[in-house]
């Protein structure tokens, strides 16, 4: 067994909150000493990326457990896809010769019962905190993580997701919150405005329902219905399948009240531009593991207006570093927003704590280290014996 080659294995070739969080894992481990193999389903932008980060990357078909796979319909098939597929990557994992596999995601468990097959420790990364599914699919997508020797949840509200459902799992669960580096440059001044003035809103996210994008919109609405000189940017783009919302998006920006004022920019990178020219950065989500977004926004200095739920609770200090307000409340979503347009000052004081709160507390540093120590813990090592060089 190769003594330090670690397999990770992701379920998207994408540039969202969990691929981005994968490039800072995928950084500690090399900087530790792992050599890395990245495997996933299709090739995309998060390719070179990884290989930038010293990864290699094979792309090898998998199932991945999207909302669509778990309909009635798909749901007879789907035992035979898994069992096809754990074959299949058994081999890749013997072929590979880790000695330990790294699976970033509940969604495809064939990975954990493949390595386990293969003989090889696994640690699962949860970065989902799924509430919506009926119980038995939720002990059904945690119950595989029995079978890790450890677990990393992205939040406590992550970790309670599984452990709720299969109460075993409380003893191998460690919370790491994500972390990230801010923009190269440092933050830029948040734009001096006085109330009144025109206004710039931000928002960084999948385009899907959960994500609260037509909560934003609706909010918008309000904001202009009450006489204010506000835009909104949202930046992202689907999953396939659901082209549908994005369709009533466009209809519902194309509105009279919100002519002109909302701008559906499609995916966006790097963000931090359109992070610097907000005045305030939006982060509506109906669920929300953690709150990438959230943490960017306080990196860039910018207050951050957030909804109540899981992660972002926990990212979120409500009143000290950003506003918090309940889920698909577009009024409540309006009212904080105009407070900051009121108050420039309370705007600045809640940009500057976030910017400090982020630096202590969500850095790619902390991290990074956190990683390494599960890994260490995961592979008999001592954490020094996988430390990063200078760390």
């Amino acid at each position: 067994m190769s003594a330090r080659t670690l397999l990770v294995a992701h379920p998207s070739p994408d540039l969202y909150g969990s691929d981005r969080q994968l490039l800072e894992t995928i950084t500690a481990a090399v900087g530790g000493g792992w050599r890395v193999v990245v495997v996933l389903p299709m090739s995309g932008p998060l390719v070179p990326l990884l290989e930038e980060r010293g990864a290699r990357v094979e792309v090898v078909d998998h199932p991945v457990l999207r909302k669509a796979l778990l309909r009635p319909a798909q749901l007879v098939r789907l035992p035979w896809r898994m069992l096809a597929a754990t074959v299949r990557l058994r081999r890749l994992v013997r072929r590979v010769d880790p000695a330990l596999v790294y699976v970033n995601t509940v969604t495809i468990p064939e990975w954990v019962l493949a390595a386990r097959l293969a003989r090889r420790p696994v640690v699962c990364h949860v970065h989902e905190a799924e509430d919506g599914h009926p119980g038995l699919v939720r002990r059904a997508l945690a119950a595989p993580l029995l079978l890790s020797r450890s677990v990393i949840a992205n939040s406590a509200a992550a970790r309670d997701a599984v452990t709720d459902v299969v109460p075993r799992l409380a003893t191998s669960v460690v919370v790491v919150h994500n972390g990230m580096p801010g923009p190269a440059e440092g933050p830029a001044p948040l734009r001096e405005r006085a109330p009144g003035d025109p206004a710039r809103l931000a928002l960084v996210a999948r385009l899907s329902p959960r994500k609260g994008i037509d909560v934003a919109l609706e909010a918008t609405a309000l904001l202009t219905a009450a006489g204010r000189d506000v835009t909104l940017t949202v930046c992202g783009t689907v999953f396939p399948g659901y082209e549908w919302f994005e369709e009533e998006l466009r209809a519902r920006a194309g509105r009279p009240d919100l002519a002109g004022r909302v701008t559906l920019a499609g995916y966006v990178h790097p963000t931090w531009p359109e992070l610097a020219s907000a005045d305030v950065v939006l982060v509506p989500s109906r669920l929300e593991p953690f709150g990438n977004t959230a943490v960017e926004a306080m990196l860039a200095r910018r207050p951050v207006v957030a909804t109540r739920v899981q992660g972002l609770a926990e990212v979120v200090d409500d009143g000290r570093t950003g506003l918090l307000v309940p889920p698909g409340d577009a009024a409540a979503l309006a009212d904080a927003v105009a407070s900051l347009l009121d108050d420039p000052a309370r705007a600045h004081a809640l940009a500057a704590a976030g910017r400090a709160e982020a630096d202590l507390r969500f850095t790619a540093e902390r991290y990074g280290d956190a990683v390494l120590a599960v890994l260490a813990g995961a592979t008999g090592h001592t954490v020094e014996a996988v430390a990063r060089p200078g760390s």
